[in-house]
């Protein structure tokens, strides 16, 4: 069972604590840690914002083995989720982006896809409450801290996220492996828009298909299944962003 009361890692931890839009309540470290530049800006950063650590025996970190936590643990609130209006009500000068996830079941893959995201400039990330990984320790510690620097919106209805988006004048692009369009036939950079991926096995569900604007494939060269869908994430994102920066 994941633990989505920790952070878990000095990377992860110390993003957190420069980013500061989570709610620490407190850092376990080992006594047998290596002191190092990372450990040291942890406690800085701690004693800054009043977060309390304590150095504890090594047996206090058994309910944690199946992390690789390097001795290190960090004991949170609860991710902080953006609401759906105030992003869609947020004023910005340029194009936003962004993505909706439709039964991601992996939370490695979760993290790996909010770490493309951010690395790609994407406004926003949505997840349904239901039927979607939820953020935990292994996102967290997958995103390597990158969740810390893209708003997280949780919704009820992803059908009702995609209409409201497109009443507010979003474009919709679903990745289907059945479409008739490539992925870089689309002309993203004037427009905001909304990219939906669905996991490998399932795909983007029939109602959100209803809903997109555009639908678009990743050519393949051999009869393979598919790409990871952070993989295929990947791809068409940073598409995205090339034709933003040639614009």
């Amino acid at each position: 069972m994941q633990d989505t009361g920790i952070i878990y890692g000095k990377n992860s931890i110390l993003e957190a604590l420069i980013a500061n839009n989570r709610e620490i309540n407190k850092i376990l470290i080992s006594k047998n840690i290596h002191s190092d530049q990372k450990l040291t800006q942890i406690k800085d950063l701690a004693r800054e914002y009043g977060i309390v650590f304590q150095f504890v025996a090594k047996e206090k970190f058994l309910p944690y083995s199946q992390y690789n936590h390097q001795g290190i643990i960090a004991q949170i609130s609860p991710v902080k989720y953006m609401d759906l209006d105030e992003f869609i009500n947020a004023k910005s000068e340029t194009y936003r982006s962004v993505v909706v996830l439709d039964g991601i079941e992996d939370s490695h893959n979760l993290g790996a896809i909010i770490r493309t995201c951010v690395c790609a400039g994407v406004s926003a990330i949505i997840i349904p409450a239901r039927r979607n990984v939820q953020v935990n320790s292994t996102v967290e510690k997958t995103s390597a801290g990158a969740i810390n620097h893209i708003p997280i919106i949780k919704v009820n209805s992803p059908v009702n996220a995609i209409q409201r988006l497109k009443n507010s004048d979003w474009w919709v692009v679903a990745a289907d492996a059945n479409a008739k369009d490539n992925y870089y036939d689309i002309k993203y950079h004037d427009m905001n828009f909304a990219l939906i991926m669905g996991a490998e096995h399932a795909g983007v569900s029939k109602s959100l298909l209803k809903l997109a604007d555009f639908t678009v494939k990743i050519p393949m060269q051999n009869n393979f299944n598919s790409l990871n869908v952070s993989n295929a994430l990947a791809a068409i994102i940073f598409e995205t962003l090339r034709q933003k920066l040639k614009n």
